[in-house]
């Protein structure tokens, strides 16, 4: 059974244009299928992340990732890390698994599985493949402002005006 539904538009082609940087992976390329270690059944590991060329003015990185073709009305929030220190330029893979996995002061807010960690890839069986938005946000303040108690929709709600500049790699997934 394939599922009758149109994909979502991309989700950051409506807010407010920032300044464009780059973001790499060894695990990943732009448009292509992720690995199945970066699904929920096999194993939930973040991809490695690798950005350059952040606005002038960052002060700290946000990384989400985001599946916009999700079965929900709001699409599905995977993973958010939040207060990344600005001179870090990467994350390793595997850094999704806790706090103790990232650099400085950065955190987890609860993804929409409800974990403070990455959630792999998991969409419906029969669905077209659903892409994983991987975006690192630049932030012209150190700290974003929040805790770890709030949900990616406040984290982004708080990046809406907070961010100077977005590097996005897309990956696909599907069962």
């Amino acid at each position: 059974m394939t599922l009758d539904r149109p994909r979502a538009e991309d989700p950051y082609a409506k807010l407010p244009k920032v300044a464009v940087f780059t973001v790499t992976s060894d695990d990943l390329n732009d448009g292509s299928p992720l690995n199945d270690a970066h699904a929920s059944d096999g194993g939930n590991t973040s991809p490695q992340l690798s950005w350059s060329e952040a606005p002038e003015g960052t002060q700290s990185f946000v990384v989400t990732c985001f599946d916009p073709d999700a079965p929900t009305p709001s699409g599905f929030w995977h993973w958010a890390v939040v207060d990344i220190p600005a001179e870090t330029k990467s994350l390793s893979a595997g850094a999704g698994a806790s706090d103790d996995t990232l650099p400085g002061g950065a955190f987890h807010v609860r993804n929409d599985t409800g974990e403070k960690a990455f959630a792999g890839a998991a969409p419906p069986k029969g669905d077209h493949a659903h892409r994983y938005y991987f975006v690192v946000h630049a932030v012209g303040e150190q700290s974003l402002g929040v805790d770890a108690d709030v949900s990616p929709t406040v984290v982004s709600f708080n990046l809406a005006s907070k961010t100077l500049g977005r590097a996005v790699i897309v990956g696909t997934y599907q069962l």
